[in-house]
């Protein structure tokens, strides 16, 4: 077996298994006539496709070293599942969505490029492996419509809030541990020993009112160098980094639950009344930096009055009055379609990787710190861009929270796209003729 057709199977499955299971030309050794085995609504499944698809599984499955049902057992399950791809073959028909050839030249050109071949020498190791190239595209057409029908219809409308990420967070650092590091901030209003209770009320009124005003928005490490009794008072309270193991008993189980910039309520202890702000939070083995890039730019946008070879030409003009010498800045201020960029001189601010559109990013990843670049048309018009400096930067806490909020949303899409299907199927008249 080739590495490309291994690769297909292994990666492209599920997502491309209408298109495989349904392509393969290999001849049974015993030609038999075909007939239907399933009526799913207005239309059947044959013999001959359910028979393609089994053979595909099982290949797949030794692939994987994995143990084979009996015959009679996977052939059920795969008609099932046949079912359950017509069914939303016919729904996706029914609310008009279209599959353009464009977006499936794309897809075909992708797997393509995956396995290092151009899209001829791809059509050529399909063949060799027995796979007719129209049929292919074909199948590749109805797995993608499949997909589009699920965000339409399910993933589209699945939500994670804010507040699932920070429980799920919660929940995962409670689990790791030691493996979390957090950065601390301390006050402490100190009580006597042997303190009276009117003392001990005075300490406590005392700690609220730095409390209410920190979270007024007083600073708290100008707060901590002036009332806090700690030892790292004058240091603006800052306990530096600790591992949950580290931490007092006292304090690990609130710094664990709280958020990044989150003060804790009041903990008391022998010592006095202590307020806790975390400052930052790491996992070193989940750690995470960016290359950052501070930028700036100059827009022209085509409308109803500058063509777009007029936009061309207006920022061709001014790519060369930069470097003639002008103020890159001043340029943009005057003359950039960008407005909220333009009043900052065409800054940008930093950039982190993927939040520029593609032709953007890709221009400014080519300069080093000080380069300008050469106009260049995006979706938004044509631009001149300059890398002002780059830098690597910790966004641990950010990339987390990206982790956490895709894992919530796969596991509630999962069971969304599960209880879709179930009603989908429930709705639906089918008839089995596997065993007529």
């Amino acid at each position: 077996m080739t590495s490309v057709f291994r690769w297909i199977l292994i990666f492209c499955l599920p997502v491309f298994s209408t298109a495989l299971a349904q392509t393969h030309t290999t001849k049974p050794a015993v030609k038999e006539i075909d007939h239907i085995v399933a009526v799913a609504n207005d239309d059947v499944i044959t013999y001959s496709e359910l028979e393609n698809r089994m053979r595909l599984i099982k290949q797949q499955l030794q692939q994987r070293q994995a143990k084979l049902p009996p015959d009679d057992v996977l052939r059920k399950q795969i008609l099932e599942q046949l079912i359950i791809e017509r069914l939303q073959l016919q729904l996706a028909d029914r609310v008009g969505i279209r599959v353009d050839d464009e977006t499936i030249n794309k897809v075909i050109s992708n797997i393509a490029q995956e396995n290092k071949f151009t899209l001829d020498q791809f059509r050529a190791v399909l063949a060799r492996e027995g796979y007719e190239f129209a049929d292919f595209r074909q199948n590749i057409k109805k797995d993608i419509t499949i997909s589009q029908l699920r965000k339409r219809r399910v993933e589209n409308r699945v939500t994670v809030t804010e507040q699932e990420v920070d429980n799920y967070l919660i929940s995962q650092a409670n689990r790791r541990g030691s493996k979390d590091e957090f950065h601390l901030a301390h006050i402490l209003i100190a009580i006597p020993e042997a303190a009276s209770p009117n003392q001990i009320r005075t300490a406590k009124e005392r700690a609220e009112t730095v409390l209410a005003q920190l979270r007024l928005g007083a600073d708290f490490a100008e707060t901590a160098i002036t009332v806090s009794n700690g030892q790292k008072a004058l240091e603006g309270g800052d306990l530096g980094w600790r591992k949950a193991g580290q931490l007092p008993t006292l304090f690990s189980e609130s710094v664990i639950s709280m958020q990044v910039g989150q003060m804790s309520e009041l903990i008391r202890s022998p010592s006095g009344f202590h307020i806790i702000k975390l400052l930052d939070r790491r996992s070193k083995a989940q750690q995470h930096t960016v290359q950052q890039t501070l930028a700036r730019h100059i827009l022209i946008r085509p409308n109803e009055v500058i063509s777009n070879a007029e936009a061309k030409q207006r920022i061709t003009r001014l790519h060369g009055r930069i470097e003639g010498g002008a103020d890159f800045g001043q340029l943009a201020r005057a003359s950039s379609d960008d407005t909220a960029s333009a009043v900052e001189g065409g800054s940008l601010g930093w950039v982190n990787p993927g939040v520029m559109v593609p032709e953007f990013e890709e221009q400014m990843n080519k300069l080093q710190p000080g380069q300008i670049s050469q106009p260049f048309e995006s979706q938004f018009g044509w631009h001149i861009v300059q890398v002002m400096a780059r830098r690597q930067q910790d966004n641990t806490q950010q990339f987390e929270r990206a982790q956490a909020r895709q894992m919530i949303g796969r596991r509630k899409t999962e069971l969304a796209v599960e209880s879709w299907l179930r009603e989908m199927r429930s709705e639906a008249y089918v008839e089995y003729r596997l065993n007529q």
